[in-house]
């Protein structure tokens, strides 16, 4: 009897443990790839003393930390200093940029208190330098531009205390543009000319201008007025999850021919269209009926009954989550629609994203392993999980001053 060649030998071990194979090729990819997380709220978590950010944590505390970024194999993450849309008087913008240096001051502590696994980046450069000593790069960006008011010299500010991108306005209008959600109308329609001078000194000094939540007006206002290619940090695509944060066919197709990116948000609501018959649903928009207010317009105490009353819909009433099926639905919808060099993940981890098959940071390979089932090759997947971004990152910081 004849030896059997190696290579058929090979190929019988392939077609006896397809699903070993397949997870061998999953982890060599995503082990490869240089991958960030563009946007997760877990800056609100460092303010809680009960929360450690250096060791395991599970579900509901937080769906990001440290080891777990390494068990998912992320390299490197933007924790967003999050501030809520009040109104636009001295006293709510000066609370609001408080807690944004709070929330930024509490991130750099962390990166020093864990300094031998996790460490501050603020150039498009550390991420790779990070990832060769086998730290993970943490990242800030400033969620909402509310808290520069109108005092310009603030975004220079927080640059220097290490903020590479801003979202320019959240769920209202600020003084620098128009919010996609602002229930009251636009304000300035568009970018205000006060937000004209920060988009100026944002391309003056490198930083990132995060497109997600503004309005429609206000994105072709930003593309119209930067020299640099801007980002949308956490959004998904409006023509699959009807929801007015998502970015329509145009906007994605301005955002490419800009050399921007569009991040996908994990976040439900923006991944699928709510089954608005589901008992969960109903519920959710009960308690919101029975406020008649915005979260942020909210007492403590307000919040925290709001918080718990929530807690308890969702424990007692269920959502039927996305998948990550659902999520590379997006991205396969971009790459169609203007390349695949255009697209990459922003998950809004602690700030309500969340699939039933991705719940936290260490379930990111569960992503690679549907784009590799849908036949994406692994120059596509790099350039999915961070190859895209970073070359944004780049260019912006090489247009700095000019």
């Amino acid at each position: 009897m004849k030896p059997i060649p190696a290579v058929f030998f090979a190929l019988l071990l392939t077609m006896c443990s397809p699903k070993q194979n397949t997870e061998e090729i999953v982890k060599k990819i995503h082990s490869k790839a240089l991958t960030v997380d563009t946007h997760v709220d877990t800056p609100m978590a460092l303010l809680n003393n009960n929360f450690d950010v250096g060791k395991r944590n599970e579900l509901p505390v937080s769906r990001v930390d440290f080891v777990r970024m390494k068990a998912g194999g992320l390299d490197a993450i933007f924790f967003a200093a999050f501030t809520g849309q009040r109104e636009c008087t001295p006293e709510y913008t000066e609370q609001a940029y408080q807690k944004a240096h709070q929330m930024i001051d509490s991130t750099r502590a962390v990166c020093n208190r864990y300094r031998n696994i996790a460490e501050l980046a603020t150039s498009s450069a550390d991420a790779k330098r990070l990832e060769k000593e086998g730290k993970r790069a943490i990242y800030i960006g400033m969620e909402n531009g509310f808290p520069i008011g109108t005092d310009l010299p603030r975004v220079e500010e927080f640059y220097h205390c290490g903020v590479r991108y801003i979202t320019l306005c959240h769920s209202k209008n600020n003084e620098i543009c128009d919010s996609s959600t602002d229930n009251g109308g636009p304000k300035h329609n568009g970018l205000s000319k006060f937000g004209e001078k920060v988009v100026e000194e944002m391309n003056r000094l490198g930083i990132m201008i995060d497109v997600s939540h503004i309005s429609d007006k206000t994105f072709y206002d930003v593309i119209a007025k930067s020299n640099a290619p801007v980002i949308a940090s956490h959004s998904s695509v409006r023509a699959i999850a009807r929801h007015p944060r998502n970015m329509t066919d145009e906007m994605i197709k301005t955002l490419a021919a800009n050399g921007g990116v569009i991040q996908i948000c994990l976040l439900s609501d923006y991944v699928k269209d709510p089954d608005t018959t589901a008992v969960s649903y109903q519920k959710m928009q009960e308690l919101r009926r029975s406020y008649n207010t915005d979260f942020e317009s909210m007492t403590n105490e307000e919040k925290d009954e709001y918080r718990k009353r929530r807690r308890e819909i969702r424990t007692k009433y269920p959502r039927k989550l996305p998948t990550v099926a659902d999520l590379v639905d997006h991205i396969d919808y971009v790459k169609q629609l203007v390349g695949i060099d255009y697209v990459g993940i922003g998950s809004d981890f602690d700030g309500g994203g969340g699939l039933s098959d991705c719940e936290d940071v260490s379930q990111f390979p569960n992503i690679t392993r549907e784009m590799l089932k849908r036949g994406y090759t692994e120059k596509e997947i790099k350039k999915v999980w961070g190859g895209n971004f970073f070359r944004v990152f780049s260019e912006v910081e090489s247009l700095a001053g000019k």
